[in-house]
């Protein structure tokens, strides 16, 4: 009985409301070590939590997320004052921090557990989400096609503790990963500077 009341605390946390005051935003879009740092140093961004959405388990578990066969895929669950910050600079932010153009994969990671996606919490992040996406496909920036999806987001799962602000606890193997999955490269390259 003690385990399901534990169980059902754990599931109502993750798909528990924002504090008030605040909204909350989801983003894939590959490691989530990666996308924490350009949203904490956003003025009016209150957390970030790095996790797991878009999969069929319960409780997964990064490894269970990392074989592939769960449906995951890692996102980052940012909490913001609207008073702040808008929802069109958290959008702005992704996009400068994703390869758009590939499907299951981002950087040197591999898998749909990778996989880019805008997961919106209400019709107006969905309307935001979307207008931002067609706004970029009719600047066209770069030739290649933008694959990332819109989609409801559903339920959250935060990673394992080791996992959170990861860049923070173990800068020289963040620094170390990030490089050499060439990800400031390629964002260079497609958005002309490097995400973060």
């Amino acid at each position: 009985m003690a385990a399901c009341a534990v169980a059902l605390a754990g599931a109502l946390l993750a798909g528990g409301a924002a504090a008030q005051g605040t909204a909350k935003a989801t983003f894939a879009g590959g490691c989530f070590w990666c996308m924490e740092p350009p949203y904490d140093k956003l003025p009016g961004v209150v957390s970030t939590t790095s996790g797991y959405m878009g999969g069929t388990k319960r409780f997964p578990t990064y490894e269970e997320v990392s074989s592939g066969t769960t449906g995951h895929t890692e996102v980052v669950q940012v909490v913001y004052d609207p008073a702040k910050v808008s929802y069109e600079k958290l959008l702005e932010v992704f996009w400068r921090n994703i390869d758009p153009t590939v499907r299951d994969r981002q950087f040197c990671d591999t898998g749909s557990q990778y996989r880019t996606a805008i997961f919106y919490h209400d019709d107006e992040q969905k309307r935001l989400a979307e207008a931002s996406k067609a706004a970029l496909e009719k600047s066209k920036p770069f030739k290649a096609p933008i694959v990332t999806p819109v989609q409801a987001a559903g339920d959250f799962w935060p990673a394992e503790d080791y996992h959170q602000d990861y860049y923070k606890k173990n800068p020289v193997r963040y620094k170390y990963y990030r490089t050499g999955c060439g990800r400031d490269e390629r964002l260079r390259e497609l958005w002309g500077k490097a995400g973060d």
